[in-house]
């Protein structure tokens, strides 16, 4: 049986479903199955930190979804990589952030990078998550100020000021590769790079890609008896300390409104 894995937009509406599934369906391994999903019933900016906060506890919920309805990895299709770490707590099955996933590759693909992500508050909260990731490499971080729900409009505005952005950030910065940290922003570059056939001159990394194949190769090695997330601390699950506590959590507040369908 072939490797089965979600890719949750958490953005709380199914507009950017079959953009995500176009552009990373070509990349798809032979045997890997990808179930594009989107979370519900909550808000669907996640550019605002108190909404992103709420649609982390949705993302949890659909994580432990996944893994109960046989998912072998997911990947959460946001650059906040928002509510992975804690996902890990809760569920066997590998838990991918984009974001993490391409400054972890990064390396192969040049000395240094730079990220280049969606709009000014965004910047400020990736800068935390380089420091948080240990991206030694990252020389800058920059924007091109779009907005997620204003993106879905118009991919080839979106792709056309990426590459520019991409281009003049890289001659600024000296740096190697670059990092378009924005899963919507990828999508977009991706789609107007295939449907023109421009050259791919710059070393430019898309996390939706590197995401998936981290996925696939973490799924691999779970199915090979490898992949085993360590419980003694920091993804110690909840039900360790004390499963009834954990169980009444859940009962009380895994079927809040936003929250449809917890186990």
């Amino acid at each position: 049986m072939g490797t089965r894995i979600q890719f949750i937009n958490p953005f709380g509406t199914d507009d950017y479903n079959a953009l995500i599934a176009e552009t990373m369906t070509p990349y798809l391994r032979p045997g890997t199955v990808l179930d594009v999903t989107n979370t519900t019933d909550c808000p669907v900016n996640i550019d605002y930190y108190y909404n992103k906060h709420l649609v982390e506890t949705v993302v949890l919920e659909q994580v432990m979804r996944a893994e109960a309805d046989g998912y072998d990895a997911v990947i959460v299709g946001c650059c906040y990589d928002p509510g992975v770490r804690v996902a890990r707590e809760l569920v066997d099955i590998p838990v991918v952030g984009p974001l993490e996933a391409t400054m972890l590759m990064a390396p192969y693909y040049g000395h240094d990078y730079v990220l280049v992500t969606d709009h000014h508050k965004a910047v400020p909260y990736l800068r935390d998550l380089v420091r948080l990731y240990g991206g030694t490499g990252c020389r800058h971080v920059s924007c091109i100020d779009w907005w997620v729900v204003d993106m879905i409009r118009d991919t080839e505005g979106v792709a056309r000021d990426a590459l520019a952005a991409t281009r003049r950030v890289m001659e600024e910065k000296g740096a190697e590769a670059v990092i378009l940290a924005c899963t919507i922003i990828s999508a977009s570059t991706e789609k107007w790079l295939r449907d023109s056939g421009a050259a791919r001159e710059l070393t430019i990394l898309n996390p939706n890609t590197m995401a998936l194949k981290m996925a696939e190769s973490l799924a691999d090695l779970k199915a090979q008896g490898l992949y085993n997330i360590s419980r003694r601390g920091f993804y110690a699950k909840p039900e360790q300390h004390d499963a009834a506590e954990f169980a009444a959590v859940r009962a009380r507040y895994g079927r809040l409104p936003g929250r449809r369908g917890a186990a």
